[in-house]
């Protein structure tokens, strides 16, 4: 039996300031945040051990830390680009904590789109990650997407390059 998969390639026409990304919401766990500090080495004990983070920190349970964010705001962007989506720039500020339980939601809209002298086609998105109505990250990421189905914005380096 022969299986043909059929993907698509989102690609820079598709694409328009104004446009939203999909909703991605996620459960957060304790093993969420633990897991994402120790898969950043962050050994500070707030993202760990619960009576650090309450009683030193202040703070109602453990928390997602910096990289473990940037991680996930890094697949929201790519899961919306598609493989051949390749993130040029990602910046980002944390307003508020996430903990177990709280459910977060990235959302993310098409700021601008545009081309480099290289031809290199970009879309600046501004993403939030919020838990209920509380705003807990704001973004901005620039990803560049190929210009037609064939292109492949990995295959650019050095001077051809140009985040």
């Amino acid at each position: 039996m022969t299986t043909t998969t059929t993907s698509t390639v989102l690609t820079f026409g598709d694409v328009s300031v104004g446009d939203e990304l999909p909703p991605l919401s996620y459960d957060v766990t304790a093993t969420t945040v633990v897991l994402g500090a120790l898969a950043s080495r962050d050994w500070r004990p707030q993202h760990h051990d619960y009576a650090f983070a309450t009683g030193r920190n202040g703070v109602q349970d453990i928390f997602l830390n910096s990289p473990n964010q940037a991680a996930w705001l890094e697949r929201y962007v790519t899961d919306w680009s598609g493989a051949r989506g390749r993130l040029g720039k990602l910046g980002f500020r944390m307003l508020d904590s996430i903990f177990p339980g709280d459910t977060m939601t990235f959302t993310g809209t098409v700021a601008s789109v545009d081309t480099d002298d290289t031809g290199c086609g970009w879309a600046d998105i501004d993403v939030m990650v919020a838990v209920g109505e509380r705003v807990c990250t704001t973004a901005k990421a620039r990803i560049a997407l190929p210009i037609t189905p064939n292109d492949n914005p990995w295959s650019r380096t050095g001077d051809n390059w140009k985040p």
